[in-house]
């Protein structure tokens, strides 16, 4: 990745920042509902910044639904397939693309009802989750966070990715996770996430976070 500007933040003004500038996202397919993506490794919490960013959205008066990917896991059976630290599987094969596009994007391309399902699988129990699902109003956002969801093609209208240093990145995953660090190795190679990202938001240091708005 080459040189970005970033400009030093705090999460709270970020957060403001982030839903003033999607207040006027439009969707170039027609759909109503802007689709957001808050990329990164499980370390960096994109899912804390989405919230965020929902909260700010609220306050604004504009709905938006928060949903993870982790809701979306496959299951133990196949997920582990080949065993519990299996890179290959990790980076390919951990999570239902099929699943999120079916109830996720699907309800809310042009001419959808808005339904989404906000999730499908409970990694503890194993087992499907049996939520409701929930309607998102004509204007509504979908917040979505997770890791590597940026090689997908999903149909993001906006995208943010909170990047992390190999060296924090190392430092922030528990030991026991280490394994999965060479398919984040992989997806910055591969897809290159900071340039890629409409936002790109530094998270080294936890506590003064920088962007290139």
């Amino acid at each position: 990745m080459g040189p970005v500007r970033l400009e030093a933040i705090t999460w709270e003004r970020l957060g403001n920042l982030l839903a003033e500038r999607l207040l006027d996202l439009k969707p170039d397919d027609g759909s109503p509902w802007p689709r957001i993506a808050f990329d990164g490794a499980p370390a960096a919490r994109p899912g804390e910044l989405a919230h965020r960013v929902s909260e700010a959205l609220r306050i604004r008066g504009r709905s938006s639904l928060v949903v993870g990917t982790e809701g979306f896991l496959r299951p133990a059976s196949l997920r582990l397939e080949y065993g519990h630290q299996d890179v290959e599987a990790y980076y390919d094969g951990w999570f239902d693309t099929s699943a999120l596009w079916r109830e996720v994007f699907g309800p809310l391309e042009a001419g959808g009802n808005g339904r989404v399902l906000p999730d499908l699988w409970d990694p503890a129990t194993d087992r499907a989750t049996r939520s409701s699902s929930v309607q998102l109003p004509p204007g509504g956002l979908l917040l979505l966070h997770g890791s590597l969801l940026l090689r997908h093609w999903f149909p993001f209208d906006l995208s943010v990715h909170v990047l992390l240093s190999p060296g924090a990145l190392h430092r922030r995953t528990p030991e026991a996770e280490h394994w999965t660090l060479p398919a984040f190795e992989r997806y910055e190679n591969e897809v290159d996430p900071g340039v890629t990202a409409d936002v790109l938001v530094r998270a080294d240091d936890p506590r003064r976070p920088a962007w290139n708005g």
